[in-house]
C-alpha cells in the first residue's frame, strides 16, 4: 500500500523522534515536512502508528494518506493525541 506522512510536530524532540521511525519503517523523505512509501503493509502500518502514538504528545499533528485501504482513499490523522480514519470512494465506485 502507497503511504504518505505529514507531520507537524509540536517540539524538536517529537520531530526527531518521528524522522527515526519513518526511517527505521522505509519511508523516504520527500519534502520538508512529507515522507512517502509504497511498500507498507497492514500489519507494519499498524505498529507504525503504534509507534508514532508512543513518541507523540498532545501537540503533534500528524496525517497518513493511504492508498488503497479497502479500495478506497483513506485519510487517518491523529491530532490532540486522537485517531480518526475517514474513507474516500471515486464516483465510479460509487455507481
Amino acid at each position: 500500500m502507497f503511504v504518505s506522512v505529514v507531520l507537524d510536530p509540536g517540539g524538536v524532540d517529537s520531530a526527531n523522534s518521528l524522522a527515526l521511525i519513518l526511517t527505521h519503517y522505509g519511508f523516504r523523505k520527500i519534502q520538508r515536512a512529507c515522507w512517502e512509501s509504497s511498500s507498507v503493509g497492514v500489519f507494519q502500518l499498524a505498529q507504525l502508528k503504534r509507534e508514532i502514538d508512543r513518541v507523540t504528545n498532545y501537540y503533534d499533528t500528524v496525517r497518513l494518506y493511504q492508498y488503497p485501504v479497502k479500495g478506497m482513499f483513506a485519510i487517518t490523522e491523529m491530532h490532540r493525541k486522537k485517531w480518526r480514519r475517514c474513507l474516500f470512494r471515486s464516483e465510479e465506485a460509487a455507481q
